[in-house]
């Protein structure tokens, strides 16, 4: 008995009930996770161990590879252990610390993009500036509001969730715990508890990506004043950050700031969002970086030599 009510543990239905197609699933999502865990942390020991990657740029980078492991983590394991089990049973704290978990580091993930865009606005719009407001102290300054607001979002996720009772029954279609599906399983109106949930979730994806949006507007119209080389640059930069904001907000806008309403593809383009995005943008970061490619190779080099 759970004092929410007479559920004191849930059953994740998966992606899939078939055999055949839980262990295809198994070794994609393995697969997946190992390229996540690889290319994150890759770029987390690169920045932490070169000289040449000590910009606010790469301080903020470090964070967002950090967020974007943690997230994976938070979820991934948990899913292909689970794709090997015939029923995959989750108690309800293990369901909280997923939701806490899930809300921290993707929170974490979106306000380290509008940092960025900020550190980018900043170099592009007020170079002569820069040293003074992009300073050691600042960027810690901006971290530390950002694992606060993001605090912040998680524990308010776990005080809706703590509202809710469950009498039954305790299936979740869903591959991992969170709010919304949750919400389909609680005896009770969950009319505001839903707003509310859209207000929280919805709004800081859906708020940031408008910043985003106005920060880059502003961007793109102050490069009219520089060199081709100075847009060449700037524009490699901003389009690189432009693409993961996208891969990042776009589906959790889709997820978050909506009716719940139950679509074919929701578990399609939540398994992008929390699978696809946090293996993609290391990839994005490294591709696309000539310097972070670079301190690669000289750390490899360092390592094999020594």
């Amino acid at each position: 008995m759970h004092q929410n009510g007479s559920i004191n543990e849930f059953i994740l239905l998966g992606l899939t009930q078939d055999p055949m197609k839980q262990k295809l699933v198994f070794v994609i999502f393995f697969v997946f996770f190992v390229g996540t865990a690889v290319g994150n942390l890759l770029i987390i020991v690169t920045i932490k161990c070169s000289r040449t990657l000590g910009s606010p740029m790469y301080f903020f980078l470090f964070y967002l590879s950090l967020a974007d492991f943690c997230f994976s983590t938070s979820i991934v394991p948990r899913l292909f252990v689970d794709s090997l089990s015939s029923k995959t049973f989750i108690s309800y704290s293990e369901c909280l610390t997923q939701i806490f978990a899930l809300h921290l580091f993707g929170a974490m993930e979106v306000f380290v993009l509008v940092f960025m865009s900020f550190d980018h606005y900043v170099a592009i719009c007020k170079p002569l500036y820069y040293s003074t407001i992009m300073s050691r102290q600042s960027c810690l300054i901006l971290i530390m509001v950002a694992w606060l607001l993001s605090f912040i979002h998680s524990i308010t996720q776990i005080v809706l969730v703590l509202r809710l009772p469950f009498c039954g029954p305790n299936l979740i279609d869903h591959y991992c715990c969170d709010l919304q599906p949750l919400l389909k399983l609680a005896c009770m109106d969950t009319y505001v508890i839903n707003l509310l949930f859209v207000f929280n979730s919805g709004a800081v994806c859906s708020c940031s990506l408008v910043l985003l949006l106005i920060s880059y507007t502003v961007i793109l119209r102050s490069l009219r004043n520089h060199s081709a080389e100075a847009r060449r640059k700037a524009l490699s930069t901003c389009t690189t950050h432009i693409t993961v904001v996208l891969l990042s907000l776009v589906p959790c806008i889709f997820i978050y700031a909506r009716p719940p309403v139950t679509f074919p593809f929701d578990k399609m383009v939540e398994i992008f969002y929390t699978i696809g995005v946090p293996f993609l943008n290391p990839l994005i970061y490294t591709l696309r970086n000539a310097e972070v490619k670079s301190a690669m190779r000289k750390l490899w080099h360092v390592k094999i030599t020594s």
